[in-house]
């Protein structure tokens, strides 16, 4: 099945092959086009829920990020004086295993930005994203995957980088962004 007929089966409610449609995991975006990505679009690398866990995988997949995001559950100041050495400007928030931590920089539990033009919130949990007010709205805490249009909002979990649920290997999700625009958004397994 091409990429084409899976986004038309997610919104028509279709059930790819061998999955129900109650089946939540049927309904996850893996890769959302929008067209050509222009050369200079930058490149946003989103993780969560590492806990005390960094791979090699995910150290050279984040190699060239424009920008990383960590939605939390880091549970170690040694991964994050590490992910903030490595990628300066990292935006976080604090996950529900955070809270014994001490991040320097300090990571609050919302952590809202502008970058590219988009305004972007960061959360542990989705409940607590202020989707009326975000262009992108990235969330933990599952650790499953999910890349969803909700509205104008762009909603991204992207799954776990170390501790999996539902699959068999870890993942992150990247964006390329330009002017306001998301012009891709998609799950990276990290093998």
């Amino acid at each position: 099945m091409g990429l084409a007929e899976a986004i038309r089966r997610l919104f028509s409610g279709d059930a790819p092959e061998g999955r129900k449609p109650e089946d939540k995991e049927a309904r996850v975006i893996t890769r959302f086009p929008k067209g050509l990505v222009p050369v200079d679009a930058k490149r946003v690398d989103i993780v969560s829920d590492t806990h005390g866990y960094i791979s090699d995988e995910l150290v050279r997949a984040l190699r060239g990020a424009d920008l990383v995001v960590h939605a939390g559950d880091i549970t170690s100041e040694g991964d994050w004086g590490f992910l903030s050495t490595a990628h300066p400007g990292i935006k976080a928030a604090l996950g529900n295993n955070d809270g014994y931590y001490r991040y320097e920089p300090e990571v609050p539990r919302l952590n809202c930005f502008t970058y590219e033009g988009l305004r972007f919130s960061v959360t542990h949990y989705r409940e607590e994203l202020p989707l009326g007010e975000s262009d992108v709205a990235v969330c933990g805490h599952t650790h499953r995957p999910v890349i969803e249009q909700v509205g104008r909002c762009l909603v991204v979990n992207p799954g776990s980088a170390s501790l999996p649920r539902g699959r068999r290997i870890p993942t992150m999700a990247r964006l390329m962004v330009k002017d306001g625009e998301v012009f891709s958004a998609e799950i990276i397994d990290l093998e």
